[in-house]
């Protein structure tokens, strides 16, 4: 049964924009979603209403890997996005469902996600660890400003 909630608030000194593109481009998640010690395959991405995606991760020291995917919701570019997860593991059962809001603020973005409905297998602290890491890489994707040359 699914019950866990996580809420997280971050704010990145980069434009909404580029923030919100990092969550619906496969490549960019693919750089940025997975925790340290884990790499990302997207076998596919449509970031519409109605669009899904799937993904794995694998970790990195053992090779082992768990797959998911899931459909988006809703999309309001630049504002919010709300997809489900659902697990391949039959131990991870129940669907998740993922909020992002954006918001220009003065020094770039700021940023809330809610995850509900997190399987009762998953630790919620270790969601939190995840998410921490995740949204460090995320911040190290979007905040530099690298021009052409």
């Amino acid at each position: 049964m699914a019950t866990n909630t996580v809420q997280l608030h971050r704010v990145f000194a980069a434009p909404v924009a580029k923030v919100f593109r990092a969550f619906v481009e496969a490549d960019a998640m693919a750089s940025w979603l997975p925790p340290y010690g884990f790499v990302c395959k997207v076998d596919h991405l449509e970031a519409k209403v109605g669009g899904t995606y799937r993904m794995s991760f694998t970790n990195f020291t053992t090779g082992s890997s768990h797959s998911f995917g899931g459909e988006y919701l809703e999309i309001l570019p630049n504002e919010q996005l709300k997809y489900t997860d659902v697990f391949d593991d039959p131990n991870l059962q129940g669907q998740i469902i993922t909020t992002i809001q954006f918001e220009t603020v003065l020094c770039g973005t700021q940023l809330w996600i809610t995850q509900e409905g997190i399987p009762e297998a998953i630790p919620t602290e270790m969601c939190y660890l995840g998410w921490q890491e995740s949204l460090e890489k995320l911040k190290r994707l979007v905040e530099p400003n690298i021009p052409d040359a």
